[in-house]
């Protein structure tokens, strides 16, 4: 059991003898905000002692006087209006270090109950290049992944492909009028691009270049594949055959990988028995000839999604199921996804990676899912995130006006990282530079993205992206990669310090403060899986490199005495594993040398 893990169960034992009707699951052991007060921080008694109207400081001393920490602790103090903090013994550290060098743990345990999860992210839109407004989706939903499973969750990932709608009537128009072969064998997803922006262009009335027969047609062509023409739909499937070939070199390039890619035409058979039910159940009604689910004044307005406020009055915000036309939509699609993956994976968790724009409509999807089947127990997540703004504050496009297409975007970091690593070590082999290039160039691409606040947008610039200080992935890479050099150094590449439990001796303080960051990597990868924040990740590893830097200036490893060597190498040793293990939970690969 890791010391904070220790120090909380001794704690909620504690508050049991002084309070023994008290909830302990709040009862929490967290890092203390400020080192100079201690390591560990719990501040629940607060709360506990105001829900019984007592003395918070006196709750906190009741409880000191039942809580034996002298193996763990060499201190813990009362702060504040009845904080309670801990600071660790170094015995206690080190016995933790050792431990860890002795592959016990690296620092983090597995869940004491594993959750199957659901995560639905990246989700393009098949006859679409993806842009670079997916890879926030793309790299936040595989970290979350990564991370849970880690941590012993099963966790199922789905890639809900925009493979169905009225968009392929356009499509299909396109393709059998405006079709370029030799354009749709070198790039499959521009040309079918092109040809859609051509057709839609027609088939809308507020453009100048309106044509009805057009729009007609595209019509007719949908309602054809809808049918199962033959023709029809093996244009779809060939549209569809061709995106995901090309959505697959993508995420290859990114080392991202799906359990499953149901798109929205797996559910199709499914929709019509998802409305019939609603409206059996009254939870649907007809409105305005559609069918939609409305308030059913249960919440306050400002808290009901199915209410907005126009000009100071709450007036109806329906969730429409099925259109006046009879069509179905991205609301009865989800709807039926929601209860596949309820009935098929019997997911305790369904976690959606989406832009903040669709914000509302998970709000009502959510709620409308509840009221279908209340009595559910699976936690719903939207996972919602900002833009990415070029460095003149608007949204990033190509110097043309055009929607950066995240292939040429991943193309470029590739590129740009070749030029620095040739400009740095330009007698290494080609093929070694471009290696580290692509390591970097990708790793800097992802790091970008999972760095900021999610839910903030963020300003895109190249050359805060690969720069070599900083809070970047590349000055994380480099920090692995230097302490590898240090074993390579001292000709130790193939030895494992600190296997054999030898004592280990942290007199330092910079020592010391690497050892006790080291200690609270797993307390970091919760609050990623339980707020959906890998930026917590993010920080803590550069801190961490940070805590390094400070420990290799002022404790020489390789020309220090034997037991001392012996164990400044276990502290470089776990460092370069938890900065390796972190990247990877990131996506972002490491390498030996840079």
């Amino acid at each position: 059991m890791l010391p904070h893990q220790a120090i909380q169960k001794r704690l909620q034992e504690a508050v049991k003898l002084v309070l023994p009707e008290a909830d302990t699951v709040s009862v929490l052991v967290q890092p203390c905000p400020d080192p100079k007060f201690g390591d560990y921080q719990a501040n629940a008694l607060i709360g506990l002692a105001k829900a019984r109207k007592m003395n918070p400081r006196q709750l906190a001393a009741d409880l000191l006087a039942k809580l034996d920490l002298a193996d763990l602790c060499e201190k813990v103090e009362i702060a504040g209006a009845g904080f309670l903090n801990f600071r660790l013994s170094s015995s206690a550290v080190t016995r933790t270090l050792g431990s860890a060098a002795a592959g016990e743990h690296l620092f983090f345990d597995k869940a004491a109950e594993s959750r199957t999860v659901v995560i639905d992210f990246s989700s393009p839109n098949v006859a679409k290049p993806m842009h670079v407004g997916h890879i926030r989706s793309t790299v936040l939903g595989d970290a979350l992944a990564r991370v849970l499973r880690l941590l012993g969750h099963r966790v199922i990932t789905d890639n809900h492909l925009g493979d169905w709608g009225t968009q392929f009537g356009m499509l299909i128009v396109g393709w059998k009028m405006l079709l370029d072969p030799e354009q749709l064998k070198s790039d499959p997803l521009a040309e079918m691009e092109r040809i859609y922006k051509l057709i839609s262009g027609r088939c809308d009335p507020e453009k100048e270049g309106f044509d009805q027969a057009t729009l007609d047609r595209a019509r007719s062509e949908l309602i054809k594949l809808q049918a199962g023409n033959p023709e029809n739909l093996a244009i779809w499937k060939e549209m569809i055959r061709l995106s995901q070939s090309q959505f697959e070199n993508i995420y290859s390039r990114l080392r991202v990988k799906f359990d499953h890619t149901l798109g929205e035409s797996f559910y199709n058979s499914a929709l019509e028995c998802v409305v019939e039910t609603l409206l059996k159940s009254g939870i649907a009604t007809e409105s305005r000839g559609a069918k939609a689910i409305l308030s059913n004044a249960s919440l306050p307005p400002k808290e009901d999604p199915f209410l907005v406020q126009k000009e100071g009055e709450w007036v109806p915000n329906p969730f429409i199921i099925q259109k006046q036309d009879g069509g179905f939509n991205y609301a009865t699609t989800d709807l039926a996804t929601l209860a596949y993956r309820l009935e098929t994976w019997h997911a305790d968790e369904i976690i959606y990676v989406t832009d903040g724009r669709q914000q509302l409509h998970f709000r009502q999807l959510f709620a409308s899912f509840r009221r279908w089947h209340p009595e559910a127990r699976t936690k719903l997540a939207h996972v919602w995130f900002g833009s990415i703004l070029g460095e003149d504050g608007k949204p990033f496009k190509t110097r043309s006006g055009e929607t950066v297409r995240l292939a040429d975007l991943l193309d470029e970091a590739e590129e740009r990282a070749f030029k620095v690593v040739s400009g740095k070590s330009p007698d290494l082999p080609e093929d070694a530079r471009r290696e580290i290039a692509r390591v970097v160039g990708i790793g800097a691409v992802k790091y970008a993205d999972l760095l900021p606040n999610r839910q903030s947008d963020y300003v895109f610039s190249w050359d805060k992206l690969l720069a070599l200080n900083g809070n970047t992935s590349a000055y994380l890479q480099y920090a692995y990669a230097r302490i590898r050099s240090i074993f390579r150094k001292g000709g130790l590449e193939n030895t494992q310090p600190g296997t054999e439990r030898s004592e280990l001796k942290l007199s330092e303080p910079a020592e010391l403060s690497l050892a006790k960051h080291l200690l609270n990597f797993g307390l970091v990868l919760e609050a990623v899986a339980r707020e959906y924040r890998p930026n917590f990740l993010c920080n803590y590893l550069y801190e961490l490199a940070g805590h390094f830097t400070t420990f290799f200036e002022n404790c020489p490893v390789l020309k220090s005495e034997a037991t001392v060597r012996e164990s400044r190498l276990v502290l470089c040793d776990l460092t370069a594993s938890v900065l390796r293990q972190g990247l990877s939970l990131l996506g972002i690969e490491t390498l030996e040398q840079m």
